[in-house]
């Protein structure tokens, strides 16, 4: 599907912009599940008040998703009507860590940010190296992993709105909530700080060491994959109710619910977005008729079908 180029307009309306403008840009190379049709217009800010200065200028019937390194998102086959944004990990990347703080651009990997602390020896971040996404997601789904979430160690966040305004939220200003956060969802976040606990770099190593042997002996991490597909429903595993629907290997087309951790669905390499989210969607009915329990996506879905 193509999309009608609007980026000539918009560049006319914003002839201060710096960033870059895309038209029909695929977005499946930018996702771990590599599927999905284009989006109508990629844009690239240049640094943050790029960022305000687009938003503000964007009008308001154009939709705005943003997207980090996508190991969290499903875009469907008809691809995303509006603007996508992608942050730049050069120029929203930077980590820097002092005292018992670290701070990072929303485009830093959750990884690198948990590497940055043990090298600084500051302690309590290290199920961010559990995480395969970016800090902004992080943010947006109070993203946690090995018994740790973001809550737990975030200071503030900043963020710029809808109509290009610069915001600052404390941690309860994040209204954090289980993979969720209650903050306006047309925000895009843009850095963070965190507060730690000193700690020998040692300990903190080998505590990063036993999660990624948990990652690598539990998870299907080197396959196309989208991480944990559905939130765990209070007093539940998802994975245990998948597995006792019967649904452990289930396929749809190219996609398949992993063998090892039933949680995970994969593209066995030649999946849609359709197969994906059908797949989805099978695993859903046959747990809420086997359980009577109903699972909610923890995997973003966007776009539109084909």
């Amino acid at each position: 599907m193509t999309f009608p180029d609007i980026t000539p307009e918009l560049k006319a309306a914003m002839p201060e912009l710096r960033g870059r403008l895309l038209a029909n840009q695929s977005l499946a190379e930018l996702t771990w599940f590599r599927v999905g049709g284009p989006a109508q217009v990629l844009f690239t800010p240049s640094d943050e008040d790029d960022l305000a200065y687009f938003l503000a200028h964007l009008p308001s019937e154009l939709p705005v998703y943003v997207v980090g390194v996508g190991s969290n998102l499903i875009v469907r086959d008809g691809g995303m009507p509006g603007v996508v944004i992608r942050l730049s990990p050069r120029v929203f990347g930077e980590i820097h860590a002092e005292g018992d703080i670290v701070g990072a651009g929303t485009a830093a990997l959750d990884k690198r940010v948990a590497e940055a602390a043990a090298t600084a020896g500051i302690g309590g971040l290290e199920f961010f190296f559990g995480i395969p996404g970016t800090i902004g997601g992080a943010l947006r789904m109070n993203a946690g992993a090995n018994g740790g979430e973001t809550r737990d160690v975030l200071i503030e966040a900043s963020g710029i709105g809808r109509d290009g305004t610069k915001h600052r939220f404390t941690n309860a200003g994040m209204q954090f909530d289980y993979r969720n956060s209650g903050v306006d969802p047309s925000v895009i976040f843009t850095g963070a700080r965190f507060r730690g606990l000193p700690t020998a770099p040692e300990a903190i190593r080998a505590r990063m060491a036993e999660v990624q042997h948990h990652r690598e002996t539990a998870q299907p991490i080197r396959e196309k994959t989208g991480g944990s597909t559905f939130k765990n429903p209070p007093g539940h595993s998802a994975w245990k109710l998948i597995d006792a629907a019967g649904c452990r290997g289930l396929r749809v087309g190219g996609a398949q619910v992993s063998e090892m951790h039933c949680n995970f669905l994969i593209n066995t390499g030649a999946a849609t977005g359709h197969d994906i989210e059908t797949l989805g969607e099978t695993v859903r009915a046959r747990v809420k008729e086997n359980s009577g329990i109903e699972l909610h996506w923890e995997i973003k879905r966007i776009g539109i079908p084909l």
